[in-house]
């Protein structure tokens, strides 16, 4: 088994955790704390706050330790979180509850930094995007699943019990790393941590690809984060539906998520980038305005294909700009860029998630909606108005920076 086989094993284990998170977060502050949507979206950023915390540090970690040695901590880190999510709901502690979601966050965004440094250590460029969607693949096998089986199980007392599963697959995931091989480091100067920092910051501002992915990135999830916080009031509230509606959607989200990342794994040379990084915000933005036409009472059938809009086009941009950013990017900072992606790309969630619940409880889950479509049509804008239009090619974009 290669390294790419076990990566996608413990891939499979955190990204299933991390979706549990993502689904019961929300619900198991509804039916077991019976919190406010103010609250919701306090705890909701909580989860999210890890990327905006961590991000940067994991990064920095991630470009001067063995890779191998950052797999395993990351996993080793994200399963004592998730253990202690569980008994925060047993002992109904919401303090706890929010720390230790943090806490399983972080073990995943580190996880996420030190594969995407790994990838291009273990095979060629060319092969970069099909390897990339061997990776992404389990977080949308994880999105499907994970959510249409709360949606359809959960209750009151069932959502006590999923974070027990979350941290099952965490410790999956940690069997699968211990057996990774060591792996080749990057040379690395000793140098501040301030400057190391402030160096792959400078790069992401300055590079006229990576700063439009981005911008694109802190919209498009400033926008999902609200969304999320929106959809449970808006559909008990204004749909007139059953709360399990909310984790089948998410999981049709899933369902796009896994044909678009397939769809990547066999036509990426066959496919122009610069096509797929406008119709993954674009097709966004089409999606939340189908959602705004659904009347009162309305069919939830036209819930669950406004999400499968949603998944479909940004799971693929996701894996475009994986690639392009592995590329443009030097060996020796590559975790500190990826870090500061990650975080334009997770980190603003928090901000979403609050300002969600701040609307949501202020005026009503339709304002919420309306935020989200703002949000989504400037992640359109930050990439139909930059140099993304003219990526046409990864070997052209290889054979551009060998040239530099």
């Amino acid at each position: 088994m290669n390294v790419i086989d076990r990566l996608t094993q413990a891939a499979y284990g955190l990204h299933i955790a991390d979706q549990i998170a993502l689904v019961a977060v929300p619900l198991v502050a509804a039916l077991v704390f019976q919190a406010s949507p103010e609250t919701i979206g306090v705890l909701v950023a909580c989860q999210a706050m890890a990327h905006l915390l961590g991000s940067i540090p994991s990064g920095i970690i991630v470009d001067r330790l063995q890779p191998r040695s950052v797999a395993i901590a990351a996993t080793a880190i994200s399963l004592t979180g998730f253990l202690g999510v569980t008994v925060s709901v047993t002992l109904a502690n919401l303090p706890l509850f929010a720390i230790t979601i943090l806490l399983s966050g972080c073990g995943i965004v580190l996880f996420v930094l030190v594969a995407l440094s790994i990838i291009p250590k273990v095979v060629k460029a060319e092969n970069l995007a099909p390897a990339n969607a061997r990776i992404e693949i389990p977080r949308a096998v994880a999105s499907f699943a994970v959510p249409l089986a709360i949606g359809l199980l959960v209750d009151g007392e069932a959502a006590r019990l999923v974070f027990g599963g979350a941290a099952l697959c965490a410790f999956g995931a940690l069997a699968v790393t211990l057996k990774l091989p060591r792996l080749p480091e990057a040379p690395q100067k000793r140098e501040k941590l301030l400057k190391m920092v402030l160096e792959g910051g400078a790069l992401v501002v300055r590079h006229p690809l990576l700063r439009p992915i981005a911008a694109c990135a802190i919209f498009w999830n400033l926008a999902f984060a609200a969304l999320l916080v929106a959809m449970v009031p808006l559909i008990l509230d204004h749909y007139r539906a059953d709360p399990g509606v909310f984790g089948i959607a998410l999981s049709a989200f899933g369902g796009a998520a896994i044909i678009g990342s397939w769809l990547s794994s066999r036509f990426s040379h066959r496919i122009s980038p610069n096509i797929i990084l406008l119709f993954g915000p674009g097709s966004s933005v089409l999606a939340i305005l189908a959602l705004l036409a659904i009347p009162p009472n309305g069919p939830v059938e036209a819930i669950y294909a406004s999400f499968f809009l949603l998944g479909f086009g940004p799971s693929m941009w996701l894996i475009v700009q994986n690639s392009i950013r592995q590329l443009v990017t030097p060996a020796q900072m590559l975790g500190r860029v990826n870090a500061v992606i990650q975080t334009a790309i997770y980190g603003v969630r928090p901000l979403g998630a609050l300002a969600g619940g701040a609307i949501v409880g202020a005026a009503s889950p339709g304002a919420g909606i309306l935020f989200v479509v703002l949000a989504f049509g400037c992640s359109l804008a930050a990439a139909l108005f930059s140099q993304l239009r003219a990526v046409r090619s990864y070997g052209a974009l290889q054979i551009e920076v060998t040239r530099q």
